[in-house]
């Protein structure tokens, strides 16, 4: 009778342990949830940043080229309307000089042939008029181009300076949080066996939300908001072995656990 009360004794023993154990690993694996979840929000708040920094970086880098274009452009409207006029006056001095000769020609034959020398080089000189004003039209629409896309750039600039400086700030303070977190992560994964861990991370990383480990709510899984069946709801209070919902795959803790955490 003694040797059995004994072995009574040593069974419970036995048991105490073993629910010790799964409520320790149970709290350890909530605690690893909470930190992670506290890191995933610094990495999103972080993440959100640079991606803004890159999207002003690229638009900048945009309208540079397009302001390095339209300059171009400008230039050479303003070429071409200097050429036009230079062929102007070449076309003055020819005409000058023809009606110059016209005063010292033999016959009609030669008269006639400056006449239309003189003709055609008024030609020139309506035709280069008209360019001018068509590329002076042209010049002014893309002045106003450029002041548009200069002005565009200098805010988009000024935008770019303040989330740089946004984005700096932020990873100044959230470094330390982030290092002191993830230091944090892997001293708790010391309390968790590797078979559950390994779980624990595919969990994570196939959420959506990256919650491994969820609270009971209102006798639901509080990843996937299905119903929890009464008897799993007890053996999960009872803390004597590890569930898992049975839609989503999280692994399931009640409040006890939870409090047990922010405690």
């Amino acid at each position: 009778m003694a040797v059995e009360k004994q072995k009574t004794g040593k069974h419970e023993q036995s048991e105490e342990l073993v629910d010790v154990s799964v409520e320790q690993k149970l709290v350890a694996l909530y605690t690893l949830q909470q930190i992670d979840s506290q890191i995933d929000r610094i990495r999103i708040i972080r993440g959100e940043l640079p991606l803004e920094v890159q999207d002003l970086e690229d638009e900048i880098v945009g309208l540079e080229t397009r302001v390095d274009n339209l300059d171009k452009e400008a230039k050479d409207l303003n070429n071409a309307i200097a050429e036009k006029k230079q062929a102007m006056k070449e076309s003055e001095g020819l005409i000058k000089r023809y009606e110059e000769q016209q005063q010292n020609v033999r016959n009609n034959r030669e008269y006639d042939s400056l006449s239309k020398e003189i003709e055609f080089q008024t030609l020139e000189i309506q035709l280069a008029e008209k360019r001018i004003r068509e590329f002076s039209e042209n010049l002014e629409e893309l002045s106003e181009q450029i002041k548009g896309a200069k002005e565009r750039l200098k805010e988009r600039s000024a935008d770019l300076d303040v989330k740089k400086s946004e984005l700096q700030s932020i990873i100044e303070e959230t470094e330390k949080d982030e290092d002191a977190l993830l230091n944090k992560s892997k001293s708790n994964e010391k309390f968790i066996e590797d078979r559950l861990l390994v779980a624990y991370k595919r969990i994570r990383t196939n959420a959506r939300n990256g919650l491994a480990v969820v609270q009971i709510e209102r006798d639901a899984c509080g990843g996937c908001f299905n119903k929890i069946p009464p008897q799993h709801q007890l053996d999960i209070r009872m803390h004597k072995k590890i569930i898992v919902c049975e839609y989503c795959g999280r692994i399931l803790v009640d409040h006890e656990i939870a409090e047990h955490y922010s405690a």
